[in-house]
């Protein structure tokens, strides 16, 4: 009875010791970032089991068997797309300015997608105007309308949204709603789903959240993009999720959600709606063939001329093109950096690129919220404040409520609007879309709106920050331990 309880218990051991050492080797050879690799394994030794269930369930990119195809199989045939779509010779922009063309060539290098021309754009800073301007655009579709939400919550002005996008489908209008599962969990728990299902509309639950596929599919990935696309001509995007912020998380008493969204007209759409179609082939396995733009609708009025390129980030689609493209433009930098984020939780070469911005001389300034609906992502962001406080990037703290817009202006002449937060997740692993636009009158009026955030902030004193209670410089710390898994 010893002799085989000493058996099983060095067998124990050494099943253990087996296990952590593969899951070691595993983490080694996937060649992450250092400090990605390291919280991993401090995770791990610290808490062997919880950390090992921990890393194979969130650790690695893994979106499961069928989407890992449908993604192989989705990209060559958005590539032809593409390619169609810039065979049109007026519509790709033949000249960028000095600041923007790095970018812009990364971009068609990397994705294959040109900049846009022939556009007309305005940014959106009130919900409302939001939400009423969504629902005009509905009411008068004749085709098609696609959407892709990362939350979708009933109430107020969202159901009026779904009201007429029910009634578009019961006209005849194609209509497509690509919901994340995770974000919009209460939408599905009400009568809704099935509502605009009676009335043709194909709604789709992205990335299903269960225990069952936690070892199956990563649980984390989401699908974050904010999209409205309507008769292959009118196209949104921005930080919006399709709420009302009127009754939207009223019970984390951050106040109402502050967004900015974009409102296009013009064949931009057309590439968006390349983008969507993969998202949809990626979810569903079912191809659709986005039209092309109508070319009676592609020759704008001078004034309303502008080029826009589409940046799409997640799985499937070449890898880290967001973050890539957020250095190049930080790095492009000569005179003034303005940022709006509502998480920030850099990279190391992001946080690098933006304090460099600052030692160059460039007025580096960071907008976020003083307070955030994520009690993790608060503390772990103030660890960065030192390091870039220290380099004299200023950084405000919004007081009007959760400031959720995701802008980034460069020189008053380079403007990025979207979905993507600077943290961790959003740069490399979750589907994201931002909008770049090389316009100085456009940047003049980013430059408005941003202003006005920070005419609701407060900036914070260098001097007071290195005063603060030591108790919370240890808290910060410790969050910051787990910064890159945020």
């Amino acid at each position: 009875m010893t002799t085989s309880y000493t058996i099983f218990s060095w067998l124990l051991v050494m099943s253990y010791w087996i296990l952590i050492a593969g899951i070691t080797f595993r983490i080694l050879l996937k060649r992450r970032s250092v400090p990605f690799a390291m919280t991993w394994l401090l995770i791990i030794y610290i808490l062997p089991l919880l950390g090992i269930i921990a890393y194979l369930s969130l650790g690695e990119l893994h979106l499961g068997k069928c989407r890992s195809e449908r993604a192989r199989n989705m990209w060559p045939s958005m590539v032809i797309l593409f390619k169609n779509l810039h065979s049109i010779q007026h519509l790709c922009s033949k000249k960028n300015s000095d600041l923007a063309q790095p970018l812009f060539q990364l971009c068609e290098n990397r994705q294959g997608i040109a900049g846009i021309t022939g556009n007309q754009l305005k940014l959106l800073t009130n919900s409302h105007d939001t939400l009423r301007a969504v629902v005009y655009d509905v009411q008068h579709a004749c085709h098609n309308i696609e959407m892709v939400f990362y939350i979708w919550q009933p109430g107020g002005q969202a159901d009026e949204v779904a009201k007429a996008l029910i009634a578009a489908a019961q006209r005849g209008v194609n209509c497509r709603l690509l919901l994340d599962s995770a974000g919009s969990v209460e939408f599905f728990r009400t009568e809704w789903p099935n509502l605009m299902r009676n009335a043709g509309i194909d709604v789709v639950e992205a990335l299903p959240v269960s225990l069952l596929r936690i070892f199956l599919r990563r649980m984390d990935l989401r699908q974050h993009r904010k999209v409205v696309l309507i008769d292959n001509y009118i196209a949104y995007t921005g930080s919006m999720n399709l709420v009302d912020p009127r009754f939207f998380k009223k019970h984390t008493g951050v106040g109402q959600w502050v967004d900015l969204m974009a409102r296009m007209e013009g064949p931009i759409a057309a590439t968006m709606g390349i983008i969507y179609s993969g998202d949809w082939e990626m979810e569903t396995g079912k191809r659709i063939s986005p039209p092309p733009p109508n070319d009676n609708l592609t020759f704008l009025r001078k004034n309303h001329d502008h080029t826009i390129l589409v940046i799409a980030s997640g799985p499937g689609l070449p890898e880290n093109m967001i973050h890539q493209a957020i250095l190049i433009a930080v790095f492009s930098a000569r005179k003034k950096i303005i940022i709006t984020t509502p998480y920030l939780i850099p990279s190391d070469d992001l946080l690098h690129a933006i304090c460099i911005a600052s030692y160059r001389g460039v007025d580096v300034n960071i907008i976020i919220p003083r307070h955030n609906d994520s009690f993790l992502v608060r503390w772990a962001s103030r660890a960065f404040f030192s390091e870039l406080l220290e380099a004299g990037v200023k950084i405000y703290q919004f007081e009007g409520g959760l400031l959720h817009s995701k802008s980034i202006l460069i020189d008053g002449q380079l403007s990025l609007v979207g979905t993507v937060n600077l943290d961790m997740r959003s740069l490399w692993l979750n589907f994201e879309i931002t909008i770049v636009i090389d316009n100085h009158e456009f940047g003049n009026e980013l430059a408005c709106i941003q202003n006005q955030y920070i005419a609701q902030s407060c900036l914070i004193d260098a001097h007071s920050w290195l005063q603060r209670a030591y108790w919370k410089r240890i808290v910060e710390r410790l969050f910051y331990f787990f910064s890159p898994l945020l």
